[in-house]
């Protein structure tokens, strides 16, 4: 006679395996930006801004099971659903290419994150030797070529990286009120407006939506929906985990100091357990950039065929965009034009991004009995308001950057953004309720 727990031992680890391989996501929002943006808002503003984390962690969880819930049940992938949907290659393209260029100016940024990491362990040694063992690691498991067996990899390392950071951030004193408060009640402290959006983009990312997308090739809705859920809402909480380190540095952000404020509180050991988090944060991010890179410009690709995880052109992306990260992580050089080129394009991608997810998961033809319910509407038309706000701010920042002017989200500025945030909400809704009604768009 078999007992009962032996029955469920086949279902517990399918999960744990879905879990696992979903992880992957969590390990491509949570890289050395977020380390920074999430620090600094503890550093800066304690709990008040835990509610654009929680927020961000929740709009990131629906456009993303949108994006592998429409690729299940359309059978194509987000690049295949706008050329189908809309008949548009350029649309299509613009989109693959604004992410792919977004992956390589940020690639860098990675790299340096992780050597940074391993800079607060281990002194004396050339800098460009770390950058050289980082990238080489990376090619290492891109080359292996099986997204699952990648993937699998980033969700152990996310792993590692999740429990540094939070032992790292509820290793401080708490004030269980101020905590709630911070998590449930928005504000916006004297100046926390940008740092606010940031934390929301850090989390929200145009890429992730391509690279989900993408991995759901073969998935099942209901396993998708529960190792999807359990990465993100672990990803949310380890963001939540930096912003309480964060809290314990006095005087201006930079990761020794808050090395150094951890060390202060808890012991040396402490410095170690953040410096493992911020490497794992770093490495994965490095990984994951040029793996939705390849995978992004694949779904666009009309000979998929030629795409394959281990042949010539999938190789040939990734490698371009982990050369990019080498290069200049080498030269210390920041490709301040292309970052600025990146943050436009990606400022327009987020919002597009969510309208056409929120479009297509509203068609029966595509979806079938996969169609959105009233409640994940209501959620996404929030998404699709804070996406436009966001996107709009990113392309002002980067448009007054570009003559070598300050952007400042305040005054007429913020009055411009919103309501024009607000129209393209309203006017992507309308085309949601007459796109519900429409039965056949082959």
């Amino acid at each position: 006679m078999q007992l009962p727990i032996f029955s469920y031992l086949p279902r517990m680890k399918s999960r744990f395996l879905s879990v696992l391989f979903w992880m992957v996501i969590a390990a491509a929002f949570i890289g050395p930006g977020t380390v920074t943006t999430a620090s600094a808002a503890g550093a800066g503003y304690g709990y008040s801004l835990l509610w654009a984390l929680l927020f961000s962690t929740f709009a990131c969880l629906v456009l993303q099971e949108s994006a592998a819930r429409v690729s299940i049940a359309s059978g194509r992938n987000l690049g295949q659903l706008v050329l189908h949907r809309f008949k548009s290659k350029g649309i299509a393209w613009f989109l693959a290419i604004s992410v792919f260029l977004g992956c390589a100016a940020y690639e860098a940024g990675n790299i340096l994150g992780a050597i940074s990491g391993i800079a607060l362990m281990i002194t004396g040694i050339d800098r460009s030797i770390f950058t050289l063992v980082i990238v080489a690691a990376c090619f290492t498991v891109l080359w292996i070529g099986k997204i699952k067996t990648v993937a699998n990899i980033m969700g152990l390392v996310v792993a590692v990286m999740g429990f540094a950071f939070l032992i790292a951030g509820f290793s401080n004193p708490i004030d269980a009120g101020e905590l709630t408060k911070g998590l449930f009640i928005p504000s916006f402290p004297d100046g926390s407006i940008l740092i606010t959006l940031g934390l929301v983009g850090t989390t929200i990312v145009p890429y992730n939506i391509f690279m989900g997308s993408g991995l759901a090739k073969g998935q099942e809705v209901k396993s998708m929906r529960f190792g999807l859920s359990i990465a993100v809402v672990l990803g949310g909480l380890i963001s939540m985990g930096i912003v309480l380190a964060g809290t314990s540095v006095e005087g201006g952000f930079s990761f020794q100091n808050l090395a150094d404020a951890l060390t202060r509180i808890n012991g040396s050991w402490m410095a170690i357990v953040f410096a493992v988090g911020l490497f794992a944060a770093g490495f994965t991010s490095s990984i994951t950039a040029p793996l939705a890179a390849a995978i992004t410009l694949k779904s666009v690709s009309p000979d998929t065929n030629n795409w394959d995880e281990k042949g010539k052109k999938y190789r040939m992306a990734w490698g371009f965009v982990l050369l990019t990260g080498l290069v200049f992580g080498l030269t210390s050089v920041r490709p301040v034009p292309v970052i600025i080129l990146a943050q436009a394009a990606n400022g327009f991608i987020l919002p597009i991004l969510a309208i056409f997810l929120w479009i297509v998961s509203n068609n029966r033809s595509l979806v079938r009995d996969h169609l959105n319910s009233r409640l994940i509407n209501l959620a996404m038309m929030l998404t699709v308001f804070v996406a436009s706000v966001l996107g709009l701010i990113n392309v002002f920042k980067a448009s007054f950057s570009a003559v070598s002017a300050t952007f400042a989200f305040e005054g007429w500025s913020q009055y411009v953004i919103i309501i024009l945030a607000a129209a393209v909400t309203i006017y992507s809704w309308m085309y949601v309720y007459r796109e519900r009604k429409l039965m056949d768009v082959s």
